[in-house]
């Protein structure tokens, strides 16, 4: 995401450009007043009573110094007689206290709302044929007609000047907040936008810079243009773009310090780990607003009424292809209980606020996910022990009556071998998998899904198919750092079928491995057939997945 601090444009500025430049003769010859000689739009602008007040703001917030330079602008100034004195005053009270306070020029709501919405780049001439759009430096798109712009009439039009045109307004041009400018006007949702904003990074931009030259060897720029980065937003949704239709589920301050209190407990890391206390707050936040974004593209009018897609949901593609609720999907969302119920509804200029007194996104549809981890994907295979490496991975053909019946049609042979000394010792294969994004104080149901031989190969013999009996082991950090160990229930598959077997239920992890590189949780499972079984159970483990299941009941009954 991209957004220019002086001004705002894309492709759409960039053909006006164009288009105004391949007319500039016939504007001038046909459609300008006389030019007042060679001034500058400051000169001309400071020169004139009626916009003395207006002039009086411009001045104040450093903008004579750009309007006096080189670069060209289209300026729309409102004269004295909609622009007070008590105004101006106060427009430059509010710019000083800002800057006072450390916020930035490219922050200062009175250059953003009220500078930039009156100056656009270039020269936008109009005529009789006039009826367009035009970026102004906040990125607000306003029309443009021959006799007005923003609704508001001209006074006088297409004056122009040695670096750009003046109009004058009968009327100040309104701004219209984004979807992201709105969080930072409503102080029912500073909460929000201080954490968003909080991502919010100004980089240097020397491709729409201005160079003056070369002094020392280095590149001197007479007009330096900073472009505003939020991670944040480029993950979730670009609110804060004018060419971008959103509509934002937006917490009040009291709902999100409620909602915060709760999920910060889902968060807490060991304190072992740099930044545990950082991290558990940026990602309890986080977790508050992961589908709260949705974006209009996606979401056609008709289709919305039946059901929301957030900007986390997955695609229609992935969506077939998965066999769990897909997150970040809301049904029937305008209905009572639906996401958008007893909300207030703000219309922005890129979208609308949804502001809510009561938040009805549904945690398991966003962060309180079931984790599965695939037997055969080595990513989670940490330890192999006794037992043939790599594993043996199994894919279930498409005519094989457990087709689709396993996940991801695969799975893997995890077939014993001896590794000791001990030639006499019966090998009892051993494989750990890390589990990744456990979150903390969540009960969790744990199932290991077992394959039946059959799934691979038809013509197994009668040992084969022998079920497995097998047992998890969790390791797992606590407050301190330190591994605990808990030893979960031994469970027997069943031979011929696919099995989900609940080796353990509402286990509970006092530290999360959300957000980490590494996980903190490990299952090893091992055969738990002795030599003496082997006419019982097969001492080979057929494994499909692992699956860690938030117990929904003791999470919701919180």
């Amino acid at each position: 995401m991209i957004m220019n601090n002086r001004y705002i444009y894309g492709i759409g500025a960039a053909l006006l450009l164009l288009l105004g430049t391949s007319c500039t003769d016939t504007w001038e010859q046909h459609y300008r007043q006389e030019a007042a000689g060679g001034n500058t739009l400051w000169e001309e602008i400071s020169s004139r009573s009626e916009l003395s007040n207006f002039a009086k703001v411009i001045d104040a917030c450093g903008y004579s110094i750009v309007l006096n330079g080189s670069q060209t602008y289209s300026v729309f100034a409102p004269t004295n007689d909609y622009l007070s004195l008590a105004e101006a005053d106060s427009l430059i009270e509010s710019y000083t206290l800002h800057k006072s306070q450390g916020v930035k020029t490219n922050d200062n709501r009175v250059i953003t709302q009220f500078v930039h919405n009156h100056i656009a780049l270039y020269r936008k001439s109009v005529s009789s044929m006039t009826n367009d759009s035009i970026s102004m430096m906040n990125g607000k798109y306003q029309v443009l007609t021959q006799t007005s712009i923003g609704g508001k009439a001209f006074g006088v039009s297409n004056e122009l000047h040695s670096n750009g045109v003046l109009y004058t307004l009968n009327g100040k041009v309104d701004y219209f907040p984004n979807v992201f400018e709105y969080l930072g006007l409503d102080s029912d949702l500073d909460s929000v936008y201080n954490f968003i904003n909080s991502y919010s990074v100004y980089d240097f931009d020397p491709n729409q810079s201005v160079a003056g030259g070369i002094v020392d060897g280095e590149t001197v720029y007479l007009d330096s243009v900073v472009v505003l980065r939020n991670s944040f937003l480029s993950q979730y949704g670009y609110i804060n773009s004018e060419d971008s239709t959103y509509w934002m589920l937006a917490p009040t301050n009291k709902v999100w310090t409620e909602l915060y209190n709760e999920y910060r407990e889902y968060f807490v890391y060991d304190k072992s780990l740099a930044a545990a206390d950082s991290l558990q707050e940026n990602n309890a936040k986080m977790s508050i607003l992961m589908g709260a974004f949705f974006n209009r593209t996606d979401n056609p009018d008709v289709a919305f009424q039946d059901s929301a897609l957030s900007t986390i949901a997955p695609t229609a593609l992935m969506r077939l292809l998965q066999d769990a609720e897909p997150k970040g999907i809301y049904y029937k969302p305008f209905e009572a209980g639906g996401v958008f119920d007893d909300t207030e509804d703000i219309v922005c200029s890129n979208g609308h606020v949804r502001k809510a007194e009561t938040f009805n996104i549904d945690k398991s549809k966003t962060f309180l996910q079931t984790i599965k981890v695939e037997a055969e994907n080595q990513i989670y295979q940490k330890s192999l022990l006794e037992c043939e490496t790599p594993l043996t991975i199994r894919t279930v053909p498409m005519d094989n009556a457990f087709y689709n019946k396993l996940s991801g049609n695969a799975y893997v042979d995890v077939i014993p071998k001896n590794t000791s000394e001990d030639p006499d010792k019966f090998p009892a294969p051993k494989v750990t998998f890390s589990i990744p994004g456990t979150l903390s104080n969540i009960p969790y149901d744990i199932y290991i899904v077992t394959a039946p031989v059959e799934a691979y190969n038809t013509y197994a013999t009668d040992e084969d198919r022998l079920p497995n009996r097998i047992r998890g082991i969790l390791n797992f950090n606590n407050l301190d750092g330190k591994t605990q160990t808990k030893r979960l229930n031994a469970v027997e598959s069943t031979s011929g079928s696919v099995d989900t077997l609940l080796v353990g239920s509402k286990v509970v992890f006092p530290t999360s491995a959300y957000g980490l590189a590494e996980p903190v949780v490990n299952l090893q499972i091992l055969s738990q057939v002795s030599r003496n079984q082997t006419t019982q159970y097969s001492n080979t483990m057929h494994l499909d997945c692992i699956i860690f299941k938030p117990h929904v009941d003791e999470v919701e009954g919180e």
